[in-house]
């Protein structure tokens, strides 16, 4: 039972730390290497993330600068973070590419706000879903007579007071994020 416990948790885990990745992906008027680095460019026909062909560095909390490796990748390069739903303008001067980070208006604070919550839900959504696999564990140790009744019970309140904690930790870490968007 135990391992069935240390399982779920880590599952859970592994929920709230994708989450936090989302999270990190979203523009918050600040400069992040975490913005770009996943912008998929198609690199001699295959399709490469950005931190893979180039270096990103963040040189002021405004802007950031991507430097392809191959000066062949820059058109690539800088097509891909136009597509990119991030509504950021690269500025291309044939050394390297230099991205202005505007101030968020109001309006877009708040859509990035409903986003965090959605990706929130998505991470609660994933805890509980593991909270469900664990306890039809619990009920087949039950019925395979591997466990007493006491016992599955008393998975079900930890699993259960699992759930609530990971939870929980989805809730705050979404309070943090919406501070940190909202702040001018």
């Amino acid at each position: 039972m135990q391992a069935l416990l240390k399982d779920g948790e880590k599952r859970m885990d592994g929920a709230v730390k994708n989450l936090e990745k989302d999270f990190s992906k979203l523009r918050t008027g600040r400069a992040s290497t975490a913005l770009v680095e996943n912008v998929v460019v198609d690199y001699y026909g295959t399709p490469t993330p950005l931190n893979q062909i180039a270096s990103i560095s963040v040189p002021d909390p405004r802007s950031i600068t991507i430097q392809p490796w191959d000066k062949a990748a820059f058109g690539a390069a800088e097509k891909a973070i136009l597509k990119s739903d991030l509504g950021l303008t690269p500025i291309n001067d044939g050394k390297v590419i230099r991205i202005n980070i505007p101030p968020l208006t109001e309006e877009r604070r708040k859509e990035l706000v409903k986003v965090a919550k959605k990706y929130t839900e998505e991470a609660k959504v994933a805890v509980r879903n593991v909270r469900r696999d664990l306890n039809e564990g619990l009920k087949k140790k039950l019925k395979d007579k591997a466990i007493t009744e006491d016992d599955e019970r008393k998975g079900v309140d930890d699993v259960q007071k699992l759930t609530d904690k990971h939870v929980k930790l989805c809730d705050d870490t979404l309070a943090k994020k919406e501070k940190e968007i909202l702040e001018l």
